[in-house]
C-alpha cells in the first residue's frame, strides 16, 4: 500500500517510512490455466500402453496362431475326430474338439448349474462305481461362461472360448511381469513364448480353465512379490474357485507370509495374515457347499475316485508309469503311449528346472508354488498323459530358461520359438486331444 494511501499526502522520498513501503503489487487475475485436454491425455496413456504390452500380446498371439492353425490342419486332414462322439474328442468342425471333454461338462455346467449327488453305477464293481458329476469341476470358470454368455448372446461354447483366450492373455502379461523383476523384458518376452509353446499349451485356447487359473496364480505371485498382500489373498481365493490345485498357491502365499511378518518387511502383521486367512477360503467353500449338498463332507474326493479313478496315492501310479514307458511296456493304468511319452518327458524336466530356478534366489513364493504343485500332480493317480496340462500353470519354471535365452539373436529366437510353435500343434493339440484324453 502506498503512501499516500496511508497518510493522505504525497509519498516523501527523504521519509524512511516511505522508503520502506513495497511497491504496488499487480491487481490479481483469476486462475485460467488452459483447460486439460482429456483427450489428449486419453491418447498418451494409450500410447503408452501399447508400446509397454504390444510386444507381449503380439509375442504370445503369433505363436498361439501359429500352433492353433497347425493343430486345426492336423484334425482336418487326419479326420478322426469325424468318427468320435462330441463329448470324446469329436465334433462335426474341427474347433469343436476343443470343446469336448471337460469342455463338454463346463458347458452343461453353463447352461444347467450344478445337481451335486453321489450316483452308483448299476452293478458296477471294478474302479468306477460311480455316474460322473458336473460337482467335479469348480464354479469360476463356468460362471464367467454364463456371464459372457448373458452381455454377448453366445453360447456356452462361444463364451468359453472367449474367456479361455482373453485369460490367456491376462496370463501372458503376468508372466511378462513376474520374469522381468528378475530378468528384464527381454527375458519376460522370452518366458512368454515358451508358455505359448509348452506341452500342455493346446489347453489354453480351449473351453478349459487352464488359462484362467494360470492368470490369477501369476497374477497373486506378482501381488506377493510387490507387497501388495490383500490383493493376492483375493487373487488366491478366486484360483480356489478355479480349480482345486490351487492349495499349493495358498501354502505358498502363506510361507511368504510368514517370512514377511519375521523379517518386519512390513511394518506390521495385518495385511499378510488377512491375506493369508482369506486365501483358502474360495477351495474351502465350493468343497464345503458339495459335501453339504451331497450330504456327505467328504464327497468331492470320492466323487473323484469313484466316478473319474482319481486319487492321491502318494505317487504309485506315477513310478508304475516312469518304470515302465521307458522299456516300451504299457500295461499300465490309463495307458495312453504316445501322449504318455511326452508326460514322461515333461515329468523329468521339471525337476532340473526346478534347480536351475532356486539356483536364481527367486523369491520364495515362486519355489514355494512350483515345487508343491509339481508334487501334488506326481502324487496323484490320473491320467498320466495330462501332466502336461497340469503343469502348464507351473510358469515359475520357464523363467532359468528365458534367462538363459534373452542372450540369444532376435533371429534365433525366432527360429527357436516359431519353430516349436509349429510343432506344439502337434504334440501340444492333436496328440493332447487326439491321441491321449485331456
Amino acid at each position: 500500500m502506498s503512501s499516500t494511501l496511508r497518510t493522505g499526502h504525497p509519498a516523501d522520498p527523504s521519509d524512511p517510512a516511505d522508503r520502506a513501503a513495497p511497491a504496488p503489487s499487480p491487481t490479481p487475475w483469476p486462475d485460467v490455466s488452459p483447460p486439460v485436454d482429456t483427450g489428449r491425455s486419453l491418447r498418451e496413456r494409450l500410447r503408452r500402453a501399447v508400446a509397454r504390452h504390444g510386444p507381449v500380446l503380439a509375442t504370445y498371439g503369433v505363436l498361439k496362431l501359429l500352433g492353433f492353425a497347425v493343430f486345426m490342419y492336423l484334425l482336418d486332414s487326419a479326420g478322426d475326430f469325424r468318427e468320435k462322439h462330441p463329448r470324446f474328442g469329436g465334433g462335426a468342425r474341427t474347433w469343436d474338439v476343443l470343446g469336448s471333454w471337460d469342455g463338454w461338462w463346463y458347458q452343461q455346467i453353463a447352461l444347467h448349474g450344478y445337481d451335486p449327488a453321489l450316483e452308483p453305477v448299476p452293478g458296477a464293481t471294478g474302479m468306477i462305481t460311480l455316474e460322473g458329476n458336473s460337482a467335479a469341476f469348480f464354479p469360476l470358470y463356468p460362471t464367467l461362461m454364463r456371464l459372457v454368455q448373458e452381455i454377448t448372446g453366445l453360447g456356452p461354447y462361444g463364451a468359453g472360448m472367449t474367456v479361455s483366450v482373453v485369460s490367456s492373455f491376462v496370463a501372458a502379461l503376468g508372466i511378462h511381469a513376474v520374469t522381468s523383476r528378475l530378468g528384464g523384458r527381454r527375458a519376460g518376452l522370452v518366458a512368454v513364448g515358451l508358455w505359448a509353446v509348452w506341452p500342455g499349451s493346446g489347453a489354453e485356447w480351449a473351453v478349459y480353465s487352464e488359462s484362467l487359473y494360470t492368470a490369477l496364480a501369476v497374477w497373486a505371485c506378482h501381488a506377493v512379490m510387490t507387497r501388495r498382500w490383500l490383493t493376492a489373498g483375493l487373487l488366491t481365493f478366486f484360483a480356489g474357485l478355479a480349480r482345486p490345485t490351487a492349495v499349493t498357491l495358498v501354502a505358498a502365499l502363506a510361507v511368504a507370509g510368514l517370512i514377511a511378518v519375521c523379517r518386519r518387511r512390513e511394518g506390521g502383521v495385518r495385511r499378510p495374515l488377512l491375506a493369508v486367512a482369506v486365501a483358502p477360503l474360495g477351495t474351502l467353500g465350493y468343497l464345503g457347499w458339495v459335501g453339504h449338498r451331497m450330504g456327505d463332507w467328504g464327497g468331492y474326493s470320492k466323487l473323484q475316485d469313484g466316478a473319474w479313478g482319481h486319487t492321491f496315492d502318494y505317487g504309485r501310479h506315477s513310478l508304475d508309469v516312469l518304470t515302465s514307458v521307458p522299456v516300451g511296456h504299457f500295461d499300465y493304468l490309463f495307458a495312453m503311449p504316445f501322449e504318455d511319452v511326452i508326460g514322461v518327458g515333461v515329468v523329468l524336466l521339471v525337476p532340473v528346472l526346478t534347480v536351475l530356478l532356486v539356483r536364481l534366489r527367486p523369491p520364495a513364493v515362486l519355489v514355494v508354488y512350483t515345487v508343491l504343485s509339481y508334487l501334488m500332480v506326481m502324487g496323484t493317480q490320473q491320467y498320466f498323459g495330462n501332466v502336461s496340462r497340469y503343469l502348464l500353470p507351473l510358469f515359475p519354471l520357464l523363467i532359468p530358461l528365458a534367462l538363459a535365452m534373452r542372450r540369444l539373436r532376435l533371429p534365433s529366437l525366432v527360429t527357436v520359438l516359431g519353430t516349436a510353435a509349429l510343432a506344439s500343434g502337434s504334440y501340444a493339440g492333436y496328440v493332447l486331444f487326439e491321441l491321449g484324453v485331456p
